[in-house]
């Protein structure tokens, strides 16, 4: 990325130090780039959540200054990411939905409707703890813009936003997520590769001791005479070095270093997206599953954090206001789920993984440095440990 190149806008405020620490990953920065392949289905195109058809994903990356905090002021390594459901309106045309939670402490906000109702009725948005009042605000008066009746003579509604603590990196106490990141992000929601690492929500998010954020993967599932697609989205703020595994090789205690000079204990928030014709119920068992593969990577989810996830289905649509009071859907049996729950799963555990390997070491408020994974490192104990275990 060259200077003359970066876009003059109001969203990035770059240093010369920030242009490298946010530069875009280079090629090589997935687990299957190194040979990494768990489990037995394969990826969908673009190995990202935005495989499940409609599915668009959309960020705003904000990086400002570097240097002494200033609280209000900066250093800023924040974000906002966005996930829109489906290509329609999707307050007209709500989709089922179901979530896990893990270990509470964090928020979330619309979960209590997502949970009684069984529904998803706008976008979903990722950012740090201290911006989901913000972002919540925002999407509110994006969702009033398209829908002006909302709160006159129609419903009113609950945005869902997520969060993490970047408040290693980042001045978390500024009001740096404004409605304008929040409305440009939805502009900008787009079906195709998604970025990953150190974008977006993920700006100032680490994992097991090293930079992640955000991360994604995605698995074609043959069930009877169809095939469906599940997508996850993972922003990883999680876990301690000595528990990382890569493959079951606990290859945290084989990189001891780059650790940041403070342990700040996080939290990961999951998206599961599918094509998959199931309604709520069985979304919340689907999102539980995702608990496995976090766990293989080493996640063990401690006291302080917050380990939230949802799924969603796109298969059938939920109208507003519907004109018959019976609905006709179709759905999965439930003896017909292990292979969803299987693959949810492993795109989990890509996922954190993806997000890990697009981390880039990057600089944050007074000089604190999250280290990126040495992908070269890693690639030789992989190397090694795999001939060991085949002798």
């Amino acid at each position: 990325m060259r200077l003359k190149d970066m876009p003059l806008t109001g969203f990035c405020v770059l240093t010369i130090a920030a242009i490298l620490a946010a530069a875009p990953p280079e090629k090589g920065s997935r687990a299957r780039d190194l040979g990494i392949v768990i489990g037995r289905y394969a990826p969908g195109h673009h190995n990202a959540i935005t495989d499940v058809a409609g599915i668009r994903v959309g960020q705003i990356t904000i990086i400002e200054g570097r240097g002494r905090l200033v609280p209000g002021k900066g250093p800023v390594r924040t974000g906002v990411t966005v996930i829109v459901p489906h290509n329609g309106d999707i307050w007209q045309e709500k989709v089922a939905a179901g979530s896990f939670v893990l270990n509470g402490n964090g928020e979330a906000t619309g979960l209590m409707w997502l949970q009684e109702s069984g529904i998803i009725e706008t976008p979903i948005a990722l950012t740090n703890t201290l911006s989901v009042g913000m972002v919540q605000r925002a999407l509110v008066e994006w969702m009033l813009q398209r829908h002006p009746d909302i709160g006159i003579t129609d419903d009113t509604l609950t945005p869902i936003v997520f969060e993490c603590d970047d408040g290693f990196l980042n001045d978390i106490r500024g009001p740096h997520v404004q409605e304008k990141h929040v409305f440009e992000a939805l502009k900008k929601a787009s079906s195709g590769p998604v970025q990953e690492g150190s974008v977006g929500a993920g700006t100032g998010m680490t994992a097991y001791e090293f930079k992640a954020g955000i991360g994604t993967a995605s698995r074609l599932v043959p069930v009877d005479q169809s095939t469906y697609t599940i997508g996850v989205l993972v922003l990883a703020n999680h876990g301690e070095r000595h528990t990382f595994r890569v493959q079951g090789i606990p290859v945290g205690n084989m990189i001891t270093d780059r650790k940041p000079k403070v342990f700040s204990d996080g939290s990961i928030v999951i998206v599961v997206a599918t094509n998959a014709p199931m309604e709520s119920r069985q979304l919340s068992r689907l999102a539980k599953r995702v608990a496995l593969g976090y766990a293989k990577t080493g996640g063990v989810s401690h006291h302080g954090s917050g380990d939230i996830v949802i799924a969603f289905s796109t298969a059938n649509k939920i109208p507003h206001y519907p004109k018959k009071a019976l609905t006709e859907w179709t759905i999965l049996s439930d003896f017909f789920l292990d292979d969803l729950f299987e693959a949810v799963a492993d795109a989990t555990e890509e996922a954190i993984l993806n997000a890990l390997m697009a981390g880039r070491t990057m600089e944050g408020r007074d000089g604190n440095t999250a280290y990126g994974l040495p992908i070269d490192e890693l690639k030789q104990l992989l190397i090694q440990k795999g001939i060991e275990r085949g002798r």
